[in-house]
């Protein structure tokens, strides 16, 4: 069992899309054991975060290992796990919780996003607020 630390690591750079001194997505802590176990398992130095278009709602969300850090990323850590946001990601997940689920018949990453208007019957694919 890895163990968890409960304090997120927030890089001290200016943000591209950010608040100063608040994350852009947190973490669950099972969310951030599953990371830390692929990161593990896979030998990368995280995992990276981005949305990119496709499916019926108009969005998908990506995720993809990382074996070297882009220093345009946003960086979350919370103990081992190590999460990226691409840059033209982030402010589409400002705000975004990270959760790992399990279920009898599926498990995976779950995003709860502030920032969708609207998903597919399925969940795969969101839709963001047309710029005003």
């Amino acid at each position: 069992m890895l163990s968890v630390n409960k304090t997120p690591y927030v890089r001290k750079h200016r943000h591209m899309f950010g608040i100063p001194g608040k994350q852009a997505v947190t973490l669950t802590p099972t969310a951030a054991q599953k990371i830390a176990e692929l990161m593990a398992r896979d030998g990368t130095q995280g995992l990276r975060i981005g949305v990119k278009k496709g499916g019926c709602a108009g969005m998908e969300y990506t995720m993809d290992y990382v074996r070297d850090v882009d220093p345009h990323d946003e960086v979350v850590e919370l103990g081992d796990a190590r999460v990226m946001i691409a840059p033209m990601a982030q402010m589409f997940l400002f705000g975004t919780e990270i959760d790992y689920e399990v279920s009898l018949l599926e498990s995976g990453f779950k995003f709860k996003n502030p920032n969708v208007v609207d998903a597919c019957g399925c969940g795969e694919s969101i839709k963001f607020a047309d710029p005003a």
